[in-house]
């Protein structure tokens, strides 16, 4: 899935997404298995992780698909005011890259995908991929930290559609199309984006679809141990306790 018009709006669909909780969740888990000096981020999106940990010290790249989603950050990245940026000139870059067969020029510390970005790899080969790169990409020791919905959340968001948002600034009508057999799940979204028009309300219509897919964690617990991971933990909704059957989000840790 590729963002275009929607980039535009995301942060601001998105603010109330707990950013700050997974930034958590990845420092306890370098705490565990050793601080990165390099990470790469998949699935970066508007850079709302990315910069924090690059204004926290780290040297990051953050990869996405969508050209859009990257200008978005770039410009985030360089409205920072100098004074709070703490990084040095060359710790981020930015690059437009498939998830499935990114690359960079040396083996990175830790590579992170939050926001459940490998729900969106709609064919099992494609998570296979994803990871087979992902641990080619990676330094000996190095940890990979990502998060998926759990299956059961598809069948929720189908069992509770439609959502609506109603702000003076944007709005939107979402439903769901869910494939039981594939536990594949398609989203439409109808999206209001109020124009700066003076003083009269305008604005503007578009349209978004995004499919995602979950998979079965124990298939994935495997298909990670396939790729050469291991120490495979998986754990559930930000904390650090087994996942069962009710947990909404996936959060695997595995180390090369």
């Amino acid at each position: 899935m590729s963002y275009r018009k929607f980039a535009y709006v995301y942060d601001e669909l998105m603010e109330d997404m707990p950013y700050p909780d997974w930034i958590r969740f990845a420092r306890t888990a370098w705490e565990q298995h050793g601080m990165p000096k390099s990470v790469a981020e998949l699935g970066c999106g508007t850079g709302s992780i990315t910069i924090p940990l690059v204004n926290s010290g780290f040297e990051v790249t953050g990869i996405d698909l969508s050209a859009d989603m990257l200008s978005v950050a770039r410009s985030k990245m360089e409205a920072t005011p100098k004074g709070h940026r703490l990084y040095r000139e060359g710790s981020v870059r930015w690059i437009q890259q498939d998830m499935r067969d990114w690359r960079v020029p040396e083996p990175v510390d830790s590579v992170i995908s939050f926001c459940d970005c490998v729900n969106y790899l709609l064919e099992s080969e494609d998570v296979i991929r994803t990871f087979e790169r992902t641990y080619e990409m990676l330094k000996p020791g190095g940890t990979f930290l990502f998060d998926v919905h759990h299956p059961n959340t598809l069948i929720r968001y189908d069992e509770e559609q439609p959502f609506v948002l109603d702000e003076r600034s944007v709005s939107y009508i979402w439903t769901c199309d869910f494939d039981q057999e594939r536990c594949e799940i398609e989203h439409h979204l109808s999206i209001f984006s109020r124009l700066d028009d003076g003083n009269r309300d305008t604005y503007q219509r578009f349209e978004e679809i995004h499919m995602q897919r979950a998979y079965d964690p124990e298939w994935m617990k495997l298909e990670l141990s396939k790729a050469g991971f291991r120490d495979v933990k998986v754990y559930a909704d930000f904390e650090w306790k087994e996942a069962e059957d009710h947990a909404q989000r996936l959060f695997y840790v595995a180390v090369k």
